[in-house]
């Protein structure tokens, strides 16, 4: 099995699927990631940032790799239950994986322009 390593806006790299289901699980998959949302903060994960990693394995499992906006964050504990709930209803995916990661720690920075402009900071 060979897996597939997929970031956001990342191309797919030997993987056995068709390159045209990766796409549609992609965009599944982030479409479900955006369904997500930390509950302090307007936005939702995937344009905060929070998401680091998506992979994407010949079998359709996906492992997900992903933070939080602050490692005490209240929600820490149920977040990455949220997220395999949102990306297992993807239609095609087998197992989902989520993994909490701290390195590299979250800035402000990996916010995308819509999530600056949710939250004014400009």
């Amino acid at each position: 099995m060979t897996d597939t390593a997929t970031t956001p806006n990342a191309a797919a790299v030997n993987s056995a699927l068709p390159q045209e289901e990766l796409d549609r699980l992609t965009q599944d998959i982030v479409g479900a990631l955006k369904t997500v949302y930390d509950p302090e903060i307007p936005v939702d994960i995937y344009e905060l940032g929070l998401i680091y990693k998506i992979d994407i394995a010949d079998d359709r499992n996906i492992a997900i790799d992903m933070t939080l906006t602050a490692p005490a964050c209240p929600v820490a504990g149920e977040m990455p239950g949220w997220v395999q709930n949102a990306v297992g209803a993807v239609q095609g995916v087998g197992d989902v994986t989520v993994s909490m990661v701290f390195d590299p720690p979250w800035t402000q920075a990996r916010m995308s322009d819509e999530a600056r402009v949710a939250l004014d900071m400009w």
